[in-house]
């Protein structure tokens, strides 16, 4: 049996949630949402991701995505980041907390690896009604009004908020109807 109940189904769009351990704050460092900005554009470029919505929060983020095999892209965009934001953590804070938190996160099954970025999982719900692709456009949008950082989303800049309103955001999107 598998360890979760959720499923890629086939290349629909999919909603999908990626949590850092321990809900940790990395991402409150604008240096380590490029790096996971700059790894969802290498995806989009090289045509093994297809993004329709974001938004990156200090300690998550929600997409709607969709590849030929998605688990594996996800998984890739997960295993390339967790080493970028370690070797940048390494580089500019050896002996951070965060470093410190991240070892003693790492599942004890985890043996080729001395830290553990990201949460096992990303729980994909494949879009399959118009209902359910509005509910979690908004769902993802408004996250950082309902967290209380802003309070327009059009204010958050990790999100692709302002690509639905026809304005440039932080990366390309295909717009879902």
């Amino acid at each position: 049996m598998g360890r979760s109940r959720y499923r890629v189904v086939g290349s629909q769009p999919h909603f999908m949630t990626c949590t850092i351990v321990e809900w940790m704050p990395l991402f409150s460092k604008p240096e380590l949402v490029k790096i996971v900005l700059d790894s969802l554009q290498f995806l989009q470029e090289h045509q093994r991701l297809t993004l329709y919505s974001y938004v990156i929060m200090e300690n998550h983020l929600h997409l709607i995505a969709a590849a030929e095999n998605l688990s594996k892209e996800i998984g890739n965009f997960k295993s390339f980041t967790a080493r970028s934001l370690v070797d940048w953590l390494q580089q500019n804070h050896p002996q951070s907390y965060w470093l410190k938190r991240l070892a003693v996160a790492k599942l004890a099954h985890k043996t080729g690896q001395r830290y553990q970025v990201w949460q096992e999982g990303s729980h994909p719900q494949m879009i399959n009604s118009e209902e359910m692709l509005r509910q979690k456009l908004a769902y993802i949008h408004n996250n950082p009004v309902k967290r209380g950082y802003v309070d327009d989303p059009a204010h958050w800049r990790y999100s692709s908020y302002r690509n639905y309103l026809g304005e440039l955001g932080l990366l390309p999107v295909t717009i879902l109807q």
